[in-house]
């Protein structure tokens, strides 16, 4: 007859104060740093929907720049005819 095993109780270990953290060795090696985020005006996902083909990485911020510009000269024509709202007539 084979002897059953009894299951012991776990107890929780009381906490020990945590040591001193240790200082962290400086390396030689260069850490590459991500570049900012562009806060872009157009939808990449809208752009690739509508486009209906592949669409290039480049192309998104091509357009995000024409899109820019497009805004900048609708800027200047309303200021030019005394206006401080945007119209479709000015693009």
């Amino acid at each position: 007859m084979a002897k059953k095993k009894t299951a012991k109780k776990k107890t929780k270990a009381k906490a020990k104060p945590k040591a001193k953290a240790k200082a962290k060795k400086t390396t030689s090696r260069k850490t590459t740093r991500k570049k900012k985020p562009v806060n872009m005006i157009i939808s990449k996902t809208r752009t690739k929907a509508t486009a209906g083909i592949n669409v290039s990485g480049d192309f998104y911020s091509a357009l995000d720049e024409a899109v820019r510009t497009m805004i900048w000269s609708a800027e200047q024509r309303a200021t030019q005819n005394g206006r401080r709202t945007l119209r479709p007539h000015d693009l």
